[in-house]
């Protein structure tokens, strides 16, 4: 790995930077546009075999999946990353598998393309997932401690305005076709998931440069071996650090609920709440831009009065607002 400059400014900016290009999916594909258009172009009850479920069941099952997925491989490939010196292949890798399965949502009509369109879903899921995971893994080579929160909310920025100014740019597209020499909306939403992934990919171009070069050792089984035992090794260790293996636990509970919310809660809104396309988009657009503020402000709680009360005192909101959904009743 080459030498590593700390709080490098250049270096901090590029990083911040794969948020903006990452958090495309997250809004678009995750969130505003691809939940909407995978119900309104889906059967409302699929069969597979002797089993029937719906379209929104379906689509919670691929994000189970995705998450489960890269849960199981995630720790394995991270002991590879370690041992190798390959944490930025890892990074490309997982980038590239999503961009490309965002733009294969291209292809993804309706019932006929049900099954190409939930299988380039979960894989830019995967893509998605993975790549947070060696992308987060650079904060600590490239600042300081004292530095974690204020980068940090700054990748968070960064995300949320890059994603909503794409956002902004489908919708567009989606409501005012004719302007950009389309037939139907169902054709801009089409191109908006092409979008998406050149968009991620482009983007993560800048980071991809600027960010530490891998060790480039050559790729064998024995590094395959040597990610199991990094595991093992983390395993057996944290047995002996209560405090880190709560940590995790806890970490695994918040993490399940809060992707659990941002996967589903357009279709709940849809279906449940009953709100129309643009009001959810709406509503998407508007907690993004509260979103870029909360990120400022919680890094500002976390550097004041410490992580620990920061983070407890988002999950307290989330219990609040979760709880609430709950007990809604429309009639």
């Amino acid at each position: 790995m080459s030498e590593i400059v700390m709080n490098d400014k250049k270096t901090i900016n590029a990083w911040a930077l794969f948020d903006w290009a990452n958090s495309a999916y997250a809004l678009v594909i995750s969130t505003a546009i691809f939940p909407i258009y995978f119900v309104k172009y889906t059967p409302d009850i699929i069969h597979l075999g002797n089993y029937q479920f719906t379209n929104s069941a379906l689509y919670s099952f691929a994000v189970s999946f995705s998450y489960i997925f890269i849960a199981a491989l995630s720790p394995l490939l991270s002991g590879m990353a370690d041992f190798s010196g390959r944490r930025k292949f890892f990074l490309k890798l997982f980038t590239l598998t999503g961009s490309i399965a965002c733009i294969t949502l291209y292809f993804f009509k309706g019932e006929p393309q049900l099954w190409l369109g939930t299988s380039a879903f979960i894989l830019a899921t995967i893509g998605f997932a993975g790549s947070i995971v060696f992308y987060d893994s650079y904060l600590p080579i490239i600042v300081t401690e004292d530095r974690y929160n204020s980068v940090s909310a700054k990748g968070y920025t960064y995300g949320y305005i890059g994603s909503v100014l794409l956002l902004v740019t489908i919708l567009t597209m989606i409501q005012r076709p004719e302007w950009f020499g389309l037939n139907d909306g169902q054709l801009a939403t089409r191109l908006g998931f092409v979008m998406v992934g050149i968009w991620w990919i482009g983007f993560a171009q800048i980071t991809f440069r600027r960010l530490p070069k891998d060790a480039m050792q050559k790729f064998t089984r024995h590094m395959v071996k040597s990610g199991y035992t990094e595991v093992r090794k983390v395993l057996t260790k944290i047995k002996s650090m209560p405090d880190t293996r709560n940590f995790l636990l806890a970490f695994f509970f918040y993490s399940a609920g809060v992707q659990t919310v941002i996967y589903l809660a357009t279709i709940f809104a849809e279906k449940e709440l009953n709100f129309e396309t643009a009001e959810l988009i709406l509503i998407v657009l508007i907690l993004q831009l509260v979103a870029i503020g909360g990120a400022y402000l919680f890094s500002a709680i976390g550097t004041r009065a410490g992580n620990k009360f920061s983070l407890l005192t988002m999950i307290v909101i989330w219990v609040v607002i979760c709880t609430g959904a709950f007990l809604l009743k429309i009639n």
